[in-house]
């Protein structure tokens, strides 16, 4: 299911609707735009709380030591910093993301930390991968999917690089659960988080289209379907904080 709307040829950037080959564009605006904020942003968006959903994430993968990992809209590096220690110094971990702003912000950030050896940095599109076929054992995408253009597409790329017996993971904000919460969560989302993006960041813009983009993000039974379509086996998801935020698994078979 691509992100089409009733319009041909048109898709969701937040709560509008634009041609299908300008959001890329949009979408890398945005990025550029939070990229030194990028920490900030997440910590704006969950309350500070991205960090337990990122290490529980990463705790609960299927992974190995000497396992090669590509972690796709890598950002600036939080996923793969967690996940060094999973594959040890034999593994090998590949972040992706398309912004190249966001991933100089992860290269010098893991540098700084002393993270080199066993790291590569591509800038590839999540829709379109340039990796063979059966190249990984694990492949992760952390609050990157919903800002896909073509989410099929990317489900069906990470299902083709990886190795049979892989898993793939996808953490990323999706529907809450409790009926109670919802207007406090919409209040936040919609009336605080823009405003403390303009404080903070001086970009409410962006941090208004990142809201929208959850609302506008397939629930989680429909992104289980999806990964069925694609071709995952043993699909199944876990809600964190009431469905915040939920972990979509599935395998190559």
């Amino acid at each position: 299911m691509n992100e089409s709307t009733d319009k041909p040829g048109t898709t969701h950037f937040g709560f509008r609707d634009v041609p299908v080959a300008e959001k890329q564009k949009l979408v890398g605006e945005v990025f550029s735009s939070v990229a030194g904020n990028y920490d900030l942003m997440n910590d704006l968006m969950s309350l500070g709380i991205h960090r337990v959903w990122k290490r529980y994430f990463v705790a609960t993968a299927q992974v190995g030591k000497g396992d090669r990992v590509l972690d796709l809209a890598g950002g600036t590096g939080d996923i793969a910093a967690l996940l060094k220690d999973r594959v040890g110094p034999e593994g090998e971990l590949v972040l992706g993301d398309i912004n190249g702003d966001m991933l100089r912000v992860g290269r010098d950030r893991m540098t700084d930390r002393g993270n080199v050896r066993g790291f590569e940095y591509v800038q590839c599109n999540a829709q379109a991968l340039p990796f063979p076929d059966a190249s990984f054992d694990l492949v992760t995408i952390a609050f990157g999917l919903r800002n896909v253009t073509d989410k099929d597409a990317a489900l069906a790329e990470m299902l083709r690089v990886l190795k049979v017996g892989g898993q793939a993971r996808v953490l990323e904000f999706s529907e809450v659960k409790a009926d109670w919460f919802k207007p406090l969560y919409d209040f936040h989302s919609f009336k605080v988080l823009p405003r403390l993006g303009r404080l903070f960041a001086h970009d409410a813009d962006s941090y208004q289209y990142l809201a929208e983009s959850i609302r506008k993000h397939p629930p989680q039974d429909e992104l289980k379907a999806m990964m069925e379509a694609a071709g995952f086996e043993r699909c199944d998801y876990r809600n964190l904080s009431g469905g915040i935020v939920a972990i979509h698994t599935g395998y190559k078979v």
